[in-house]
């Protein structure tokens, strides 16, 4: 699945958020969007979930033109709660398990023995680190081709945030599904990347192969996400 972005411009009233954004996602590839908060990172997201309009410019899912629709062939974790709070974890996976046909019900009850949740506990009695948790198991247990993750792991305990991070790649099949993750967790999700996109005052302002960025460049992706605003702020 080829998501494309051709010229693409989004206003929030008088608040610009993309500006002639041009961008290619293609098949089987994690991609890792960073920028600071207001960036247009979660306007990109959304906007290949068909949840909000570009002004101008088109979005297309392997040539068809993105619209509300596409919920079928995309998984859209929001950063957002989205839960009803009095259902259990289980009541709301067979609540997704009924909305969604590519919902894997077997997956889900994997996941929740991987991340420790109890599946009786109430979504308004969990933690915010557990409610994130059961955020992955809901978004994660979809097979659908495209799945967008917006700052998926806020609210985790950093003691635990790197095994999870590691554990939650079984859980993804590369060679059907395009990941795109939006978050400021760089450090614990660079082994996830193919592919690194700098979003700054909503235009593409950076674009990096992680694998040719740590053999050519020698840098994390940290370390050169330092080193490119520094090079934005001496410019």
């Amino acid at each position: 699945m080829m998501i494309s972005f051709v010229t693409v411009n989004k206003r929030y009233g008088n608040q610009s958020a993309l500006n002639d954004v041009s961008l290619q996602f293609d098949s089987g590839r994690i991609y890792g969007l960073l920028g600071p908060n207001g960036s247009g990172k979660s306007t990109i997201l959304k906007m290949i979930a068909g949840l909000v309009k570009p002004d101008s410019g088109v979005i297309t899912l392997n040539g068809e033109q993105v619209n509300r629709r596409i919920a079928t062939k995309v998984s859209y974790l929001t950063e957002l709660d989205f839960f009803y709070h009095p259902f259990t974890a289980r009541q709301m996976i067979e609540f997704h398990a009924s909305q969604f046909k590519d919902f894997n019900k077997e997956k889900a009850s994997e996941m929740l023995r991987f991340l420790n949740l109890n599946d009786d506990k109430t979504v308004k009695s969990m933690s915010k680190g557990n409610r994130g948790r059961l955020k992955l198991v809901l978004a994660l247990s979809r097979e659908a081709p495209i799945v967008l993750l917006d700052e998926p792991f806020s609210g985790l305990d950093p003691m635990v945030r790197e095994s999870i991070v590691k554990g939650l790649l079984s859980f993804i099949d590369f060679e059907k599904q395009t990941v795109i993750l939006s978050t400021h967790e760089i450090e614990e999700i660079e082994t996830l990347l193919d592919e690194v996109i700098v979003i700054h005052s909503g235009t593409i302002a950076g674009r990096k192969n992680v694998e040719m960025l740590r053999e050519e460049d020698g840098k994390s992706v940290l370390e050169w996400l330092k080193g490119f605003f520094q090079e934005e702020k001496g410019a």
